[in-house]
């Protein structure tokens, strides 16, 4: 599906991260929701992005969300979310700089007030993209 918009999605136990990404990578939409309403809220998502894929996180739970959004009749794709984590942290500040006393204490030493999981997801969307810039097939 290249070309095409992606839903990238970081699953985890409780919740999941999600995120629409142009072919280009840029970020449409992105948020975080719980795992008992992710099928409804991706539901309205998809309908009003209209992706040409799906890239999960091939980690914690990706079986289940995978199940949960197959009836959306798109492409699904595990993509490896090995440390999305730890570089979702970095597009998070690099997002939301610390402002005041923080920025004075290096961002390693930070953690973001808040979860992360829709960064992950847009990292692994971007992994998705990069896959098929270079095969030109879906994954």
């Amino acid at each position: 599906m290249p070309g095409g918009r992606v839903l990238g999605i970081d699953p985890g136990t409780g919740k999941a991260g999600y995120a629409v990404l142009e072919p280009d990578g840029s970020v449409l939409t992105q948020g975080i929701e719980a795992l008992d309403t992710l099928a409804s809220r991706l539901a309205d998502v998809v309908a009003g992005y209209r992706p040409e894929a799906i890239a999960i996180g091939r980690g914690t739970n990706s079986a289940a969300v995978a199940r949960s959004v197959e009836n959306f009749g798109l492409p699904i794709a595990k993509v490896d979310e090995y440390e999305t984590t730890r570089f979702a942290r970095s597009l998070y500040f690099a997002d939301h700089p610390p402002a005041g006393w923080r920025r004075l204490v290096p961002l390693g030493l930070q953690e973001p007030p808040r979860p992360v999981d829709d960064y992950a997801a847009i990292l692994i969307a971007r992994r998705y993209l990069d896959e098929q810039g270079k095969s030109g097939e879906p994954s």
